[in-house]
This record gives structure tokens, C-alpha cells and sequence, in this order.
């Protein structure tokens, strides 16, 4: 069984590498910005505290965050591993998961900040079925439509100029520390994520020593 952390700044491509990396070895991706999306979409009892903070830029208060992620790991359904994305944030939500899970390794996609956010500032989704574009790397075939409905493609409403740089000083001021905590137990394997989608698993993959596989579990 593998457990793993991915950890960069939003857009640095932490969720399309996590997918890759759950589809070919059958590993659980947990987003938890999907999770608060799909609180968001329900209208849960957190939905609306949830909505403010993050419109805002903000990060979403450590009780929140781990009563989220603590509920869905203890569900267990990830007979193969899991690799946790967007958890956690900072050195307390850190120690929160350390003390409940032996972790394997800690990914970490390094990407300078102008270029996260020229990523950001590109990414779209479709107003009904909620397919994910990036203008830059996976485009629709038709401008502002969407390719399996013909929905209208439109931006998420936190992913402004300014909500980003919140979300970068956010990152580099309260969740870079936190890979300090996971380096001091020689958990941290670093790749560049300034390279293709391609050259990052591939790099990812070397570093986990995962083959190119579904059969290496």
C-alpha cells in the first residue's frame, strides 16, 4: 500500500499528475478542493463559510479542513493507497496527519510563481457538466465551449489575478514550512514542474521508483 502527499502552489499541476498517478496504479486521489466544491454544490451545513473563504483568496481554518480530510481517509477505501492532494497546509495540519498515518513520500512540484500564474489565469470549466480546460494545455475545440456537451466554458470565481497572489503569499508564508516537517523525516522527493506534463510524471515516477506499470503495486 502506497500513501503519499502531493504538495505545490495551486496550479503548479498537482491534481493532473495525482489523476495519472491514481488511474495507473489504482491509488485514491483526494482532492480536497474538489471536496469543498462538491460542499459548495450541495449547499451543506459548510457550504457557505467555505464559499466566502475561499472567493477570498483565503485558506480554509485548520478544524475545517481537518474534520474534511480526517472523515474521507477514515473511510478506507483505498485498497492500493492514496495520495492526498491539497492537505496539508501547514505545519499543525502536518502533524495532524503524521500522527494518524505513516506516510511513504511527500511530492513536491516546484514552480516559479509567474508561472502558476499564467497557468491559473487559464484555467476554465464547463458551466454544466464541470469538465476542466486549461486554455494553455488542454484547450476546448471550439473557443469557450465545451467539448462533450457544448456548455459554455467559464473561469472559476477565485481564480482572479488577486485572489492568486493571496494564494501564493498564502502558500509561501504558511505552507512552505511545511515541507520542512516532512524533509526532517526524509520524506520529500522534489521534481521541476515548470516542464511538460510528460517529463513531470515521469520524473514523479523515478522518484517513487514506480514502474511504468499497473502491475507495480
Amino acid at each position: 500500500m502506497h500513501k503519499y502527499v502531493i504538495m505545490g502552489v495551486q496550479g503548479c499541476g498537482k491534481g493532473t499528475q495525482a489523476s495519472r498517478l491514481a488511474q495507473d496504479f489504482d491509488f485514491v486521489h483526494i482532492s480536497v478542493g474538489d471536496i469543498f466544491r462538491w460542499n459548495i454544490r450541495q449547499h451543506t451545513k459548510l457550504a457557505a463559510k467555505i464559499n466566502e473563504i475561499v472567493s477570498s483568496g483565503r485558506l480554509v481554518p485548520d478544524e475545517i479542513v481537518q474534520e474534511i480530510v480526517g472523515g474521507r481517509l477514515d473511510q478506507h477505501d483505498w485498497n492500493y493507497g492514496f495520495i492526498l492532494d491539497g492537505f496539508p497546509r501547514n505545519p499543525s495540519q502536518a502533524q495532524f496527519l503524521l500522527d494518524r498515518y505513516e506516510i511513504d513520500s511527500v511530492i513536491h512540484i516546484d514552480v516559479p510563481d509567474e508561472i502558476v500564474l499564467r497557468r491559473v489565469l487559464a484555467r476554465r470549466h464547463c458551466s454544466q457538466c464541470k469538465q476542466d480546460y486549461n486554455l494553455v494545455f488542454s484547450p476546448p475545440k471550439v473557443a469557450d465551449t465545451c467539448d462533450l456537451c457544448q456548455g459554455t466554458l467559464v473561469a472559476r470565481a477565485d481564480d482572479t489575478e488577486a485572489a492568486v497572489r493571496n494564494r501564493l503569499q498564502d502558500y509561501h508564508t504558511q505552507t512552505e514550512p511545511v515541507l520542512d516537517v516532512f524533509r526532517e523525516k526524509g520524506l520529500v522527493v522534489t521534481v521541476d514542474g515548470a516542464n511538460s506534463v510528460d517529463e513531470v510524471q515521469t520524473a514523479i515516477r523515478a522518484q517513487l521508483g514506480l514502474a511504468n506499470s499497473q502491475t507495480a503495486y
